[in-house]
């Protein structure tokens, strides 16, 4: 019976209320912990996927072999690559294009390439206005693993021990 009153008496002075605009003014008055996005940016892990890329290697030749692993791998089919032999007898992609709006940011593309040519970048921030924007060729994956080079470098190095 008492219990009853106390429930009523509660219902009837609205304490919950009350103890919500008590925790509201709260936390209204403490530091803030959301970041101050995009002046400050929280850290990536070495294993965050992000834009593609393809590598060159430091003689400025492309890594790309035309193996097609990363096509054939690719779960959602985004990619797709054509590639001719050259006179010296290597193989070099002549298109390679990714659609981004089938990308599933898997990474098994990344994981298949024996010679680390497709890598998935730390950018995260690529935004399109138009759809057309997300359709990458290679001349756009080889200006972002130029961009981007040293930073996926360091990726790759700590993201080595669990390779």
């Amino acid at each position: 019976m008492v219990q009853k009153i106390l429930n009523r008496a509660k219902s009837f002075f609205l304490i919950e209320l009350i103890k919500g605009f008590a925790l509201t003014f709260r936390y209204m008055f403490k530091k803030k912990v959301t970041l101050a996005y995009p002046y400050e940016k929280g850290t990536l892990s070495p294993r965050f996927r992000g834009e593609h890329a393809l590598r060159r290697y430091p003689s400025g030749e492309e890594r790309c072999i035309a193996c097609k692993l990363c096509e054939a791998v690719c779960p959602a089919q985004a990619i797709t690559i054509e590639a001719q032999e050259r006179e010296d007898g290597s193989r070099r992609t002549t298109r390679y294009d990714i659609d981004m709006t089938k990308c599933i940011y898997c990474g098994m593309c990344e994981e298949a390439c024996p010679v680390d040519a497709i890598v998935e970048g730390p950018n995260f921030e690529f935004a399109t206005e138009t759809r057309e924007e997300l359709f990458y060729n290679k001349d756009r994956l080889l200006s972002n693993g130029d961009r981007w080079e040293s930073e996926i470098a360091v990726r790759l190095e700590k993201d080595a021990a669990y390779r």
